[in-house]
């Protein structure tokens, strides 16, 4: 069996997953640095994916170069085909009963670290079964064993479920650290306004509300444990580093104090959380939670919209003890750096030099409306003095796209983005030259045979058995010349390796 992975820039490192030789025949995970130009431009945008059904969420699965993951707001998950440039014509997976009134629907997906091995991906979805009121569910499902393009959905265990009381602000994002392996799940307040409706806590709102109370916040459990062994709705354990452990708040908190973080992202090489949090009247946001920290941030909804005071609903105050500001904030003018709703995007890690690093965000006004949409990016190192509007960058090569709602990534960093009211998926189109294939496979002795085209030059290829922390060493063989590939057969011993190229 062979495995062929197009690979990009990791100069500021990424997200892998293991592989275990056994059990899987030569399928190992790798990763490659790309010795990158002098310079790379954004070209505009390339229509990927069209005639989908109001697509709101772009991913990948960890360790898949191939496929990109489109979540369709009524339940379905369709796939991608990154070499074929089509859609697969069944499903991945079709949800039954999602209820997307409102702002509801099937709003997150994320794929377990693991997911080469296990098959596990996680979804977050309002559904309405007739039964309960409106809800937001957290399911896991596992992709069907004979066939990777779509999933089992008997297979389906909740994770966690709560009631929203109204059909709006419901967050939907959700998505594993780089770091570790534990789901991160953005609520929002439970909707109305101002965080101060029925199903509200009378005084201080959801948001600030830390006991018995998940609305608001980003939660943080981890799904390959089960502390809750008599509820069949709460299929987690707690994170031991969680901040609020030790007393009587909620366990699953790990921040708080957010209104609608709709879209939130890792960065993959830093493990840096990045959310976007939609504003009531005034102000949107960008909150920021470094790798480093260990939570309890309260990002001070509702008293405070952005840096100010909230001016709406008799609500707003002085920032709550320890409350953090945003690392960006922006008005509502009708102009180029104003907006509406913001949509949270990505710390680019692609394949163009020139944006590496780079924070990519958007506001579509809430309007399929092209002209009222805007597009951003900015320094981490300095938000403020650095942002910059790039829409007469984003030019489509075809086509209209029309009320963008999500960025998303592939295995290479590419960044692309769902337009809910046109039905398509572009992606932001560089300069940046073609990435080297690497290809492994197993040979009859059971040792890798990795190779690479001879186009590429002054790359070495590096061993690691461990890419939390792990020493990546140079692969002393000498590659061979056949065809037209550097080949390199090398022997290993073992459950798991990875391999990079570094130049």
């Amino acid at each position: 069996m062979k495995r062929i992975i197009p690979l990009r820039d990791r100069l500021q490192g990424g997200t892998f997953g293991a592989v275990p030789l056994a059990g899987v025949l030569g399928l190992i995970l790798l990763g490659c640095c790309w010795a990158l130009p002098s310079r790379a431009d954004i070209l505009g945008l390339q229509r990927v994916a069209s005639g989908l059904s109001a697509p709101i969420f772009v991913t990948h699965a960890p360790g898949d170069g191939t496929r990109l993951f489109i979540v369709e707001r009524g339940g379905g998950i369709r796939i991608l085909n990154l070499e074929s440039g089509q859609l697969e014509p069944t499903p991945f997976l079709s949800i039954p009963n999602v209820d997307t009134a409102g702002e509801g629907g099937l709003l997150g997906l994320a794929f377990h670290p693991g997911y080469q091995t296990n098959g596990r991906f996680y979804v977050n979805v309002t559904l309405d079964n007739g039964v309960t009121p409106f809800s937001t569910h957290v399911r896991e499902y596992t992709v069907s064993a004979a066939n990777t393009n779509i999933a089992d959905p008997a297979s389906v265990r909740t994770i966690l479920t709560f009631q929203q009381p109204q059909a709006n602000h419901n967050g939907g994002w959700i998505g594993f650290s780089p770091n570790h392996p534990y789901l991160y799940i953005a609520t929002g307040d439970g909707g109305g306004g101002d965080d101060n409706d029925a199903g509200h806590t009378p005084g201080i709102g959801n948001a600030q509300d830390t006991t018995n109370n998940w609305l608001g916040k980003i939660l943080r459990v981890d799904v390959d444990g089960d502390a809750f062994p008599a509820d069949t709705n709460r299929n987690y354990a707690i994170p031991p580093s969680n901040p609020f452990v030790e007393d009587e708040r909620d366990d699953e908190i790990f921040a708080y104090g957010l209104r609608n973080p709709f879209r939130a992202s890792f960065d993959r090489a830093t493990g840096d959380l990045w959310i976007g949090d939609v504003g009531q009247s005034a102000r949107e946001e960008i909150d920021f939670l470094p790798a480093s920290s260990s939570g309890g941030e309260n990002f001070g909804w509702r008293l405070r919209e952005g840096r100010i005071a909230t001016p709406s609903g008799g609500v707003g105050g002085l920032p709550p003890p320890g409350a953090v500001d945003p690392v960006y904030d922006y008005d509502r003018d009708a102009d180029q750096f104003g907006g509406t709703v913001v949509t949270g995007g990505y710390v680019y890690r692609g394949p163009d030099p020139t944006l590496q690093g780079k924070y990519f965000f958007l506001d579509s006004r809430n309007s399929a409306s092209t002209a009222d949409d805007n597009y951003w990016m900015f320094d981490p190192a300095d938000p403020f003095g650095t942002v910059v509007n790039i829409d007469h960058l984003l030019v489509p090569d075809i086509g209209t796209p029309m009320f963008p709602v999500s960025f998303g990534e592939d295995l290479e960093g590419n960044l692309y983005i769902a337009y809910i009211a046109s039905g398509d998926v572009y992606r932001i189109r560089t300069s940046a030259p073609p990435a080297p294939l690497l290809g492994i496979e197993l040979d009859a002795n059971a040792d890798v045979v990795l190779s690479w085209g001879t186009n590429f030059t002054g790359f070495t290829l590096e061993a690691s058995t461990n890419l939390a922390g792990g020493l990546w060493e140079a692969v002393l063989q000498a590659p061979d010349i056949v065809g037209t590939n550097h080949v390199v057969t090398n022997a290993v011993s073992g459950s798991e390796r990875y391999y990079r190229l570094r130049q």
